[in-house]
């Protein structure tokens, strides 16, 4: 907590010398999960069959982690931290995301496919 701490200080002193104004809103899950998405977008996966899901940018099949809270919600889209190999590839450290959030945050990293 104490290092949690030391880099919002050193947040809010930047904002201040840059003169951004500093706002926050805990209720704002939406804002929090793009926040995380913005810094693991290379880190995404979607559900795909049978409770597994598949890394977006290099496909392989893994599960969320057993000790996940949302291994029980299996959202269509997550993002996540780390990539544990054991029996399974396990995802840890997971949120759920909107897609679009992708194409927003890293246009030079993904793309939208049309179908006609």
């Amino acid at each position: 907590m104490n290092r949690a701490r030391d880099i919002r200080h050193q947040l809010e002193g930047l904002l201040e010398r840059v003169g951004i104004e500093l706002a926050s809103n805990p209720n704002d899950l939406d804002a929090i999960k793009k926040a995380i998405t913005a810094g693991f977008f290379p880190n995404s996966a979607r559900l795909h069959k049978f409770g597994s899901y598949q890394t977006v940018k290099h496909p392989q099949n893994v599960y969320i982690h057993l000790s996940s809270s949302l291994v029980q919600m299996l959202p269509i889209w997550v993002v996540y931290h780390e990539l544990v190999f054991t029996t399974k590839n396990y995802l840890r450290q997971v949120t759920d995301l909107k897609p679009k959030w992708l194409v927003e945050i890293a246009p030079h990293y993904y793309h939208v496919e049309v179908k006609d």
